[in-house]
């Protein structure tokens, strides 16, 4: 699915943004090999955000089995491998190296036996440097990449990062001006390892259903978050932000969507009661019904309800009315953190640009006179 603007929510991205000496600003690569997907975002900075000018995603589900084994299996490396290769391949065509590319791989690589041996395998055969990232900073770059879908308006916010192998929540406090994270955790528990644990079953799927948000529910027993700030919560005066393919799919099955739409999905606010009749109406469809369905398809069929599970345990314990869809995320803190860096480091960079050229004009031994 194309992605047109990776700018925060109701800003200008539109204009590119030229660097000290006037040229078009460079090129950014960011790159998140997950659980389940292998994602690719290229963009150009702007005012206010950055221009997406490619992107590039596939289902590899590189962690698949891995819950049994706890490697990561040859056939499910050969897809990532793949999508990988391809990745680079982009990459090399729009001149994008070295520090301009931010590649990060999470929970499958960072907690199989056989990871590391694989981002080596990666890094000779493709050039890509991953880097495996620990959870806390995976859910700190989700919170970036969301950051300006939160409303300042409200006192609490819970950023959920739901995974292929993991759960990344941040709880967030607001003062009316923004956000401060004042708790995190990483549950052990993604679409693919709560499908995987409960496979689905042909009759009792409302209990079954139950069945993916219990494991859930106790896994979120472990979180940290203040209890003034759950209080917050059951008053009514927080809200979520989910991002995931899982919670995009449910969005787009409330809009009735023909065809998946993330001009009309990111940052769209549903209610509990709508994401509740959205999973509701997808649990009945049944496997088939999903796969047939344009914002689920034959690859999400079989994850979309624990998705929706993982949403749901994630609203018991801190209910919200309003839930903000956000398709966006790590990827996106990816770019904005580059691009804040290289910012911030190119005054000093002009200055020695400014020095040699000075150095060099004036070591010409009185040339400059010659006509």
């Amino acid at each position: 699915m194309p992605e047109i603007d990776g700018a925060p929510a109701g800003r200008d991205a539109r204009s590119p943004r030229r660097d000290g000496d006037g040229r078009d600003a460079p090129l950014y690569g960011a790159l998140d090999l997950g659980t389940n997907n292998c994602r690719l975002l290229i963009a150009r900075p702007a005012r206010e955000g950055f221009r997406v000018v490619d992107s590039f995603s596939r289902i590899v589900r590189l962690g698949e089995g891995m819950t049994r084994s706890g490697r990561l299996d040859d056939a499910a490396m050969d897809r990532a491998y793949e999508a990988l290769d391809l990745c680079a391949e982009r990459l090399a065509r729009r001149g994008i190296e070295g520090a301009r590319i931010s590649a990060v791989a999470t929970q499958a690589c960072r907690q199989a036996t056989n990871g590391a041996e694989f981002v080596e395998r990666v890094r000779a055969g493709t050039g890509l440097k991953l880097r495996i990232i620990g959870p806390e900073e995976e859910a700190a770059l989700s919170v970036e990449g969301c950051r300006n879908l939160l409303d300042v308006r409200s006192e609490a916010a819970l950023v959920i990062d739901v995974g292929g192998g993991s759960t990344e929540l941040s709880w967030m406090r607001g003062d009316g001006r923004g956000f401060k994270t004042v708790a995190w955790m990483s549950a052990p528990v993604g679409v693919v390892t709560l499908a995987e644990g409960h496979p689905e079953p042909k009759e009792g799927l409302n209990d079954w259903f139950e069945a993916m948000v219990g494991t859930m529910t106790r896994a979120l027993e472990k979180a940290e978050c203040p209890p003034d700030l759950t209080a917050l919560f059951h008053a009514g005066r927080g809200h979520l932000v989910g991002t995931s393919g899982a919670i995009t799919s449910l969005a787009g099955v409330h809009l009735g969507l023909k065809r998946y739409r993330r001009d009309q999905v990111d940052g769209l606010w549903m209610t509990r009661a709508q994401c509740e009749a959205a999973a509701a109406r997808l649990l009945h469809l049944g496997p088939g019904g999903r796969a047939a369905d344009s914002c689920i398809g034959q690859e999400r069929a079989d994850l979309v309800m624990a998705g929706a599970a993982i949403l749901e345990a994630v609203q018991r314990g801190w209910p919200s009315e309003r839930v903000r869809v956000a398709d966006r995320g790590l990827r996106e803190g990816l770019l904005l953190q580059k691009m804040r860096e290289e910012r911030q480091a190119a005054p000093s960079k002009r200055r020695r640009r400014r020095r040699r050229g000075g150095q060099a004009a004036g070591g010409g031994g009185g040339g400059g006179g010659e006509t």
